[in-house]
Parts: structure tokens; C-alpha cells; sequence
């Protein structure tokens, strides 16, 4: 949720770097941001409530000093509110060290008893300000920095990634982990940590992710890691293939804008490499998803959170439907929680854009634990998710920045459909004939979603959006394998515009949400494919024969011509429909919450990846 970034640089000036490591991470949520300086003066620290504009001005009216090691952060705040003094970092009682953290403290009140009993004096309402005395306590006791590093953390229970700078004769630069994502990325001037690789992009392309209980000491020249035993261990070195460009927003108006428009590329970027027409199957570059590897799979557990887990719902009708394997799909974070059972046969598989989400991963571990096999459909290739299941499908959909996901959302949805396939042809459920026919419909599926990313289709959502911006809410209403997509497209409009919008099975309609019908509750109908159709058309006669305001969406025109204001999708098969059918939705929440001058890529209290619960 946090941003962290920080580096031990052998020559030259590290705050530029760290400013631009911060404007890259601001996409993960934030309500201030701070840097702390090891100079030959000591600690300087600039930091600031709001937007990462403030600190910029703070740094250029109080210029910092010449430093060549730092630490910076932005803050999404947990304990106390966004104000300057519980931005990050914090100082332990000496003033020569300074600590940025992600994650959260679960005994940090004990914790600042004790210290404040000792002497200790806070300056913040933060668990943070607690964990930078603990280590700054220690220190004084003796030993090395990485040393007293390691005694505070076997005291501190809860999640955390944190970056310890000590600023002595020679800067020193500690991280650990423990939950939240953090890597470090070796460079020709020097040793730059990151909680995002994107924000060692810029610096270096190799990287290493430090996993679970890690604690690395950073130098000029590189890292030593140790392991939660205190062992020395070697963590692969990985070469990071995205490009800088993008994480830019070109020449769009925001992240999300671009990264609709990119959908197109991201399903031929994710699917067609993998396709092969001639057998009628799906080839997966990574292991784990051959014949014999899934001919034992009787039954499947999908865990996930937000709009992976709208993608999982899509992803259950897909391979219940092709290759008749049961799926149940589950919030990780009630998964977590509750006493589930996994049976012999069982595959858990875990959905994450950012492979980092807290409530997935430890979903995940349950359900291992209980004996199943491992599975995740993931974007990030070095993530604690892929690093730790049996087998995984990347989605390669590129970083994607928009808090709001789009382009993930549709290239998991393509994935589970590769996966269906992939399934059915391994059980002998699908043969080659119904193989090639599905594979192909894939590979046509390109053009209809350009289409959907015409001007004119722009022009036409915006004027449909400018009529609909004030209403007093929205109901999202789909039937079969687009219900998911009727609850994804409620979120999308809630998340960027804040405005009321709720998804439903159409069907029940009548159970309870038909009586918020009227003239200013707008109906968005995502129409249905074949026996569904007529069903979905008898929704939008109830609504309009009470006053209530139609948006269609899809390729039925029968169900297009009954409503107020229509959306004409190309035709697809039914298992296809989903991807074609979320991407008006997708343009309608952005039209609309750019109308209402909201912070698109930026949603007020939300983060783009939730690394703690």
C-alpha cells in the first residue's frame, strides 16, 4: 500500500532519484510522503501531509543537504491521520537514524509503553515512530546496525517491510521484510530498494526480492542477505523486462485512460503466443499444466480479493462450463478465516494483479496446508505468489498503474479462459474439433475489442456518461457468465466516481433491488447471449415500466432497441462476451468520474496494492 524507496549510491546525489522512485509508486495509494538524508552533517528530514507536489515545495523553500544515501516513503495512513508529524520517516531519540515502514505493528502500543517508561519521547501517532526507537534502543546497546535491526524485529509482532538508514561516519542502509513486498536492485552507481520494482526501473533492471524474514545490508557495491535464522543466503538475481515507458501515461490523461486502451495489445500479449490452433489447445510457457499434471484435478479453489475475484467468478462459469470441472470461488479474506476444507484433487488457485495482496497470500497458504496444489494467475514475475506455488500462468498484461484495474482484470479473464481450455483438453472433456473452434474464437476476438476502442465509441460513451453523471445511482445488472461483470462494473464507477452503484444477478432483481427503481436510478443491463437474452429483456421492460432509466450494454440487439440509451458490443460466443462486455463499463465509470472532477488514477482511500489486512 505504502511506497518505499531508498539507496546507498558510490557517487553522486541520491535525492533526485528517490523523488522520481516516489512519483512512480504514487499509484499505490498515499496520503503524504518524506525523505530522510544520511549526509556528512548527519540526518535531514523534509516531510509533508498530502500530495508528493508539497514536499517538492518544501525541498525547493528549505534545500536539503548533498547526500549520496536516503530513504523516502509515501505514507497511506493506519495509525493517526495524514498530518506532517505521522508522515514518514520517523527518528528514533538520538536523531541519527531514521525508518520508513510498510505494514502495521500488531503490539505497537506495548511496545511504546515500554519505551516510553525507558524514556523514549514520541513525536507521532504511529506504530512506525515506535519501531525506529525499538531498533535506535538497541543500537545503543551494542553491536552493528543490522545487528540491532535483528534484535528489534524478533520483538515486534505483525507485518512490516522497513528500510533503516543510520547516518554515522559512513551511511548505512538496512531493510527487512516480513508480509509487504520489498526489493533491492543492484546499479552501476550504487544499491537501490524499492517496495515496487518499477521504482528501481529507472536505476537498473536487475533486482532481487527479498522473501519472508529476510533482512539485507546494503552497500556501494551490492547486498548481503540473511535469512530469518540469521544465516547468510544467496536470493536469485532477476532481470526485469518492462520498460520504463510503460508506467508513463503518454500522451493520455491518466493511467486508466491509457490502460484501457491498451487492452487490445494486452490480449494478444497474454493469449496468442500460447495458442495452438492446430491441436486445439493451450501451450502455457511455464510449467505445471500438462495432461498428467492435471488429469488428477477434480476440483478447484479460487481465492482472491476485489476485481480478481470478480475475474475468478467469470473464470468458475468458464470452467465449469468447458471442462465440467466444479469450481468453488472465495474471498481470501474470509477463506482465511473460516475452517475450509480441500479435498484429495483439489487446485487452489490464487488471482492477483500484484501477486503481493496480503489476504490471497495467506488464503493461499491455507489451502496448502490443507493438502491442496498451488496455483496463481499473476502479472508480476518476481511477486511472493509465483515465487511460492507449485505452478503459475503470467498474465503479461504490463505494469499496470490505474488503482482501478482494467487491463489486469481483462487479461485474467482471458487467462481463465485459456485455462478452461486447457483443462477440458488435459480431462478429455473438450476434443480437438471443439479445441480449434474455441482457440480461434480467441484469436478473432482482437478486432471487436479495437472497435470498442474507437473514437466513436469514446464520443458515444461520453455523451451517455454527461447525460447520466448526477443521478442519484446506479444498478448493474447481468445474467450467467456476465453477472461477475455487472459487480465489475459497479466497482469501477464506485471506486473513481464514489458514486452509489451496486451489481446483481438480473434475476434477482425482483428479490429486493426492484424497489429502488425511479427516474434517477439509472439501470446498466449487460444483455445475455441465446435462452438468456429474452430473460434479460424481460429485466429491462420491468425497469423502464417504473420509471427507471436503461443503459444496454452487449450484442443482443432485440435488448438494445428496448432501452433508453444503447451500447452495441461486437458478437462473440457467450464465454468471450464477458471480455467485450466490461469494456464499455470500464469507459463509462472513466467518462463519468472525469466529469465529476475526480482523482482517477488516484481514488481517495484506496491503495493499489492491499499488502496488509
Amino acid at each position: 500500500m505504502c511506497g518505499i524507496v531508498g539507496a546507498l549510491l558510490n557517487r553522486g546525489q541520491v535525492l533526485a532519484g528517490m523523488i522520481e522512485g516516489l512519483r512512480v509508486l504514487e499509484y499505490r495509494g498515499y496520503d503524504s510522503s518524506g525523505v530522510a538524508l544520511a549526509g556528512s552533517d548527519g540526518l535531514a528530514i523534509a516531510k509533508c501531509a498530502g500530495r508528493l507536489e508539497a514536499l517538492e515545495c518544501h525541498l525547493e523553500a528549505s534545500p536539503a543537504p548533498p547526500a549520496r544515501a536516503g530513504i523516502g516513503h509515501t505514507r497511506w495512513a493506519t495509525h493517526g491521520p495524514a498530518t506532517d508529524r505521522n508522515a514518514h520517516p520517523h527518528k528514533d531519540g538520538t536523531g541519527r537514524l531514521a525508518l520508513v515502514h510498510n505494514g502495521i505493528i500488531e503490539n505497537y502500543l506495548e511496545l511504546r509503553a515500554e519505551l516510553a517508561e525507558q524514556g523514549h519521547e514520541f513525536l507521532s501517532e504511529t506504530d512506525s515512530e515506535v519501531c525506529a526507537h525499538l531498533i535506535g534502543r538497541e543500537l545503543e546497546l551494542g553491536g552493528t546496525l543490522v545487528e540491532a535491526v535483528a534484535r528489534a524485529l524478533k520483538l515486534v509482532r505483525g507485518y512490516y517491510a522497513i528500510a533503516v538508514l543510520y547516518a554515522g561516519d559512513e551511511p548505512e542502509l538496512v531493510c527487512a521484510r516480513q508480509g509487504p513486498p520489498l526489493c533491492v536492485g543492484l546499479a552501476r552507481d550504487g544499491t537501490w530498494i524499492g517496495s515496487d520494482v518499477l521504482a528501481l526501473i529507472p536505476h537498473t533492471r536487475d533486482v532481487i526480492y527479498l522473501e519472508d524474514g529476510d533482512l539485507a545490508e546494503l552497500s556501494t557495491s551490492g547486498v548481503v542477505v540473511r535469512d530469518a535464522t540469521g544465516a547468510l543466503v544467496e536470493r536469485e538475481l532477476q532481470r526485469v523486462d518492462w520498460d520504463v515507458n510503460d508506467a508513463s501515461k503518454g500522451s493520455y490523461a491518466h493511467h486508466m485512460q491509457k490502460e484501457i486502451h491498451e487492452q487490445a495489445d494486452v490480449l494478444a500479449r497474454t493469449a496468442f503466443h500460447r495458442l495452438d490452433e492446430e491441436h486445439g489447445d493451450v501451450r502455457f510457457d511455464e510449467s505445471g499444466w500438462s495432461d498428467a499434471e492435471l488429469s488428477g484435478v477434480s476440483r478447484i479453489k479460487i481465492v482472491a480479493c476485489g476485481t480478481a475475484w470478480h475475474a475468478g467468478l467469470v473464470a468458475r462459469y468458464m470452467i465449469e462450463g468447458l471442462a465440467r470441472i466444479p469450481v468453488e470461488v472465495e474471498y481470501a479474506s474470509e477463506f482465511r478465516y473460516r475452517q475450509p476444507l480441500c479435498e484429495p484433487g483439489t487446485l487452489a488457485v490464487a488471482i492477483s494483479q500484484s501477486g503481493e495482496t496480503a489476504d490471497t497470500l495467506a488464503a493461499l497458504r491455507l489451502a496448502a496446508d490443507l493438502g491442496a496444489r498451488t496455483a496463481c494467475i499473476c502479472n508480476v514475475a518476481g511477486s511472493t505468489m509465483v515465487r511460492e506455488v507449485q505452478s503459475h500462468i503470467l498474465t503479461q498484461a504490463g505494469p499496470e498503474i490505474g488503482v482501478a484495474s482494467t487491463k489486469a482484470f481483462v487479461a485474467q479473464v482471458v487467462v481463465a479462459y485459456m485455462l478452461a481450455v486447457r483443462l477440458g483438453r488435459a480431462q478429455g472433456v473438450i476434443d480437438a474439433e471443439q479445441g480449434r473452434r474455441l482457440v480461434r474464437d480467441l484469436r478473432l476476438l482482437r478486432p471487436g475489442l479495437e472497435r470498442l476502442l474507437s473514437d466513436e465509441m469514446v464520443q458515444k460513451i461520453q455523451a451517455i456518461s454527461q447525460r447520466h453523471k448526477g443521478v442519484k445511482g446506479f444498478l448493474f445488472l447481468g445474467r450467467g457468465v456476465n453477472f461477475p461483470i455487472a459487480l465489475e462494473g459497479a466497482l469501477k464507477l464506485k471506486e473513481i466516481s464514489y458514486m452509489h452503484a451496486e451489481g446483481y444477478a438480473a434475476g434477482e432483481m425482483k428479490h429486493g433491488p426492484i424497489a429502488m427503481i425511479e427516474a434517477w436510478m439509472t439501470s446498466v443491463v449487460i444483455t445475455g447471449h441465446g435462452a438468456m437474452a429474452e430473460k434479460v429483456r424481460s429485466n429491462i421492460e420491468q425497469i423502464r415500466a417504473r420509471g427507471g432509466p436503461v443503459i444496454a450494454v452487449g450484442a443482443d440487439q432485440a435488448s438494445l432497441n428496448l432501452a433508453d440509451e444503447a451500447i452495441e458490443v461486437p458478437a462473440s460466443s457467450v464465454w468471450l462476451s464477458p471480455i467485450l462486455n466490461v469494456i464499455p463499463l470500464q469507459m463509462l465509470s472513466y467518462e463519468i468520474a472525469r466529469m465529476r472532477g475526480c482523482d482517477i488514477d488516484k481514488p481517495r482511500n484506496l491503495a493499489k496494492s492491499v499488502t496488509v489486512e
